[in-house]
């Protein structure tokens, strides 16, 4: 190869590490001595201390100063790491230190120190349904590879795992298995990007001998059909995942029920994201960027409630919410069978509303055909309510009437409000000024405009909203909604065509 690339190498680390000094041993916040800057650094010259060993091109001084400085890496990552996926990143650090370097004085306490950290991190941040605590499928990934990691470096030197560590991580693939996209990408949630889970599930598959997850990560091309599904409930996330199916083209929602989450929380819960044949359709605003000019602007709309599909109420959002679950969702809140799937939660912690208002929000999806959702306010005195619907920057968004749809060449949607309520409706594209709404974020740090089509209504007390979400392949016209009959426990709702293909789905209100 070329020795410039080596050279540069030898410069940069001697560079770095002499001004680096003095090790301060205390948590810092700068992005010398952090916490994660500090466990990429260990891991990184850890392979190239060994991957360079031979080399001529990286001096002895050099060598010296590399060891000199791991060291004090492990000393930080034993002494002052965070939690959460923080944690997992730091601990796998310091095993790493310890076991590539065990003529460290303290590589036997490190290494000990580790798997005690790990093994209690893992019980503290995975639900008992294989779910990380911080509700982000986005970390979720980061937890999970950092504790692959961690048990090999163990198996590596002959040191055990209790069972159940490898049985979450087992877990842990179940979950992103069969909560992906039908076109492999995962969940956007909380913080996080909308990355591609299909290489990661068909690892699991192999590494766990789960013909199943092959079948859902190939559309069935490969692998074995699934004996349950093709929709998921996690009880502890409060994550409802409905599919028509595991093909290319199946439907597929994300329904939140859950706690907030122990870390990169967005106010969103009862948010719903929609996705069918091959096109995400409604979607979540994603992160945008935690840190500089993107941070700044869009921050606080990422994490608030007006970047999700929810209702906002008098303008106001929501607040956190509970972080963690210390139980699963009670059975009551969600039902799958082989024809529907039903969830509910309800919502009453917003931001600065003056008096008591709750929101329950349902959603009933009638397998391969649509979905219906109701939202009930109860509240004390008179009140805005918008209901927000943002769709992926592909779609090409259209009103007519009340009905807000796609008109795309594949993969459409329909947003069809059922009753007597007028609803004043505004399309906001790419907006700064007065407030941003309009923007959505597919991968850190990058973002673009979409389309956030809001309903706007006054109601004077308790009132109930149905909403029919009707997907179709083609642009579809001529559907139609109403309300059949409404009782203390149930709303009727009729759907129908201009081919006389008709719905009737009944909605329980208990």
């Amino acid at each position: 190869g070329n020795p410039k690339y080596a050279n540069y190498i030898d410069e940069f680390l001697r560079d770095f590490i002499i001004k680096s000094m003095p090790y301060p041993a205390q948590k810092g916040s700068e992005s010398i001595w952090r916490g994660l800057e500090v466990s990429f650094r260990a891991k990184v010259w850890s392979r190239i201390f060994y991957g360079m060993l031979n080399s001529e091109y990286l001096t002895p001084a050099t060598r010296l100063l590399m060891l000199s400085s791991l060291s004090d890496h492990a000393h930080y990552n034993r002494n002052f790491h965070g939690g959460n996926n923080w944690l997992t990143m730091e601990i796998s650090a310091l095993a790493t230190v310890a076991t590539n370097f065990p003529e460290y004085k303290n590589a036997e306490e490190w290494l000990d120190y580790s798997i005690g950290a790990m093994v209690e991190s893992m019980k503290d941040q995975v639900y008992p349904d294989g779910v990380q605590t911080e509700l982000t499928s986005h970390y979720h990934n980061v937890s999970l590879s950092n504790f692959e990691l961690f048990k090999e470096i163990c198996d590596r030197v002959n040191k055990p795992l209790p069972d159940f560590f490898n049985q979450t991580i087992e877990d842990m693939y179940f979950y992103i298995a069969h909560a992906v996209r039908p076109d492999g990408y995962r969940i956007l949630n909380n913080d996080g990007d909308r990355g591609s889970d299909r290489e990661r599930i068909l690892k699991g598959a192999g590494k766990f001998n789960k013909p199943d997850w092959e079948y859902i990560a190939t559309n069935g091309q490969s692998g074995v059909k699934p004996t349950d599904g093709p929709s998921y409930f996690f009880p502890w996330a409060g994550h409802l995942i409905s599919r028509s199916g595991f093909d290319a083209d199946a439907h597929w929602s994300f329904f939140d029920v859950g706690p907030w989450g122990s870390g990169h929380q967005h106010n969103d819960k009862l948010h719903i994201s929609i996705a069918a044949y091959g096109r995400d359709l409604l979607v979540d605003a994603g992160r945008f960027a935690y840190t500089g000019e993107v941070a700044e602007k869009f921050r606080p709309y990422a994490r608030g409630s007006q970047g999700h599909n929810v209702l906002l109420i008098d303008g106001k959002g929501q607040g956190p919410g509970p972080r963690l679950a210390d139980e699963p969702v009670a059975k009551k809140h969600w039902l799958i069978t082989d024809e529907y799937d039903y969830a509910w939660s309800s919502f009453d912690q917003f931001i600065g509303v003056e008096g008591q208002c709750e929101h329950t929000r349902r959603l009933f999806y009638a397998r391969g055909d649509l979905w219906v959702v109701v939202d009930h306010v109860k509240t004390d005195r008179p009140r805005k309510i918008e209901a927000l619907w943002h769709w992926h920057p592909d779609c090409k968004v259209v009103v007519d009437g009340e009905i807000v749809s796609t008109q795309n060449e594949k993969g459409n949607l329909q947003v069809i409000p059922v009753g007597k309520q007028n609803w004043e409706i505004t399309f906001i594209e790419g907006q700064e000024e007065p407030e941003i709404q309009g923007w959505y974020s597919e991968e850190y740090n990058k973002f673009e405009p979409n389309v956030a089509s809001i309903y706007s209504t006054n109601i004077e007390s308790d009132s109930k909203f149905v909403w029919v979400l009707f997907p179709s392949e083609k642009v579809e016209t001529g559907i139609q909604a109403q309300i059949i009959s409404e009782s203390s426990t149930e709303i009727k709702v009729k759907v129908w065509n201009e081919r006389n293909d008709e719905w009737v789905i009944d909605v329980p209100l208990e």
